[in-house]
């Protein structure tokens, strides 16, 4: 598939952010197609069959965590769909990943930032690469067979929970893993997430230059982690 075939649905019922997107995405070579509440968005879904969905959780009509939970659930809808939220709502972006959201932007976003989501949410979705025998970014790489993490040319030795930690972010790689998907992930979802927080520091110790600005594992306040994608 290139980019100029690409569809993109954007549910949103401010005019001016509809405006900015149409605008930001078509010079990128996307098509972009319009919806001002959910029912159009579900009657467009329907007839277009678009290949990614940016949504606002506030609609007019109906909750946009219900109309995602809609696209998962009963429809079994199978394509990327990235969050429009405000910076404000980290509970509502956090409730929509594990509704099954792919990604979120914040209001107001960087068009740049925006379409690198985009791009990261179709590459999972079109690939269904799953895990990677091995995994490399920058310096560091991942060998999930071995289960071996090196940077450079240097083995890093990790604690089983740090690696299942790291594993769980190589394979979502790019994308954000909300607190409460790591602790499902790693231990049964019975743990506080201030254990996942003390891993994650340790984890840094190990991998990062510097943890406290860390390059590979980024923080996303409120939501949980993103490990840095494939160079």
């Amino acid at each position: 598939m290139t980019i100029s075939a690409v569809k993109i649905l954007v549910v949103d019922d401010e005019p001016a952010i509809r405006k900015l997107l149409r605008v930001g995405l078509t010079t990128e070579g996307y098509a972009v197609m319009e919806a001002i509440n959910a029912k159009d968005a579900i009657a467009q879904v329907s007839a277009e069959q678009p290949d990614v969905i940016l949504l606002d959780l506030g609609l007019p009509d109906m909750p946009g965590h219900d109309l995602l939970g809609r696209w998962r659930n009963e429809e079994a809808l199978d394509l990327p769909i990235v969050i429009l939220s405000s910076r404000t709502d980290e509970t509502g972006i956090v409730r929509a990943l594990e509704v099954g959201a792919d990604d979120y932007v914040t209001k107001p976003f960087g068009m740049k930032e925006l379409v690198a989501r985009i791009r990261v949410a179709l590459r999972h979705r079109l690939q269904q690469q799953g895990e990677r025998p091995v995994f490399k970014t920058g310096e560091l790489s991942v060998d999930l067979v071995k289960r071996i993490v090196k940077i450079g040319d240097k083995e890093i030795k990790l604690s089983p929970k740090e690696y299942d930690i790291l594993r769980v972010l190589v394979q979502h790689a790019g994308k954000v893993i909300t607190h409460q998907y790591l602790l499902n992930q790693v231990w049964g979802g019975s743990t506080d997430v201030q254990y996942l927080r003390v891993y994650v520091r340790q984890l840094r110790q190990k991998i990062e230059r510097s943890p406290d600005q860390p390059q590979y594992i980024t923080t996303e306040t409120g939501v949980g982690y993103r490990l840095r994608e494939v160079d």
